[in-house]
């Protein structure tokens, strides 16, 4: 799998988990599915994604937008 792939995966994880922790518990941790959407956003743009740096460092193999 890409590296690409694992990001997105990971992203849509995060935030599914954090709705339902939003919903179950308290609201506040709707700011965790703030910060995964903005880091998203900031990769996008600057091609600079902690995971993707992590997961390389461990072998993954590079898709097309972290390579």
């Amino acid at each position: 799998m890409s590296i690409d792939r694992i990001v997105m995966m990971f992203a849509g994880t995060v935030i599914l988990i954090s709705l339902a922790l939003s919903h179950l518990h308290h609201v506040y941790w709707l700011f965790l599915t703030a910060f995964v959407g903005a880091n998203l956003l900031q990769a996008s743009f600057t091609k600079f994604c902690p995971l993707a740096i992590i997961l390389k460092a461990f072998g993954a193999k590079p898709g097309k937008a972290f390579s």
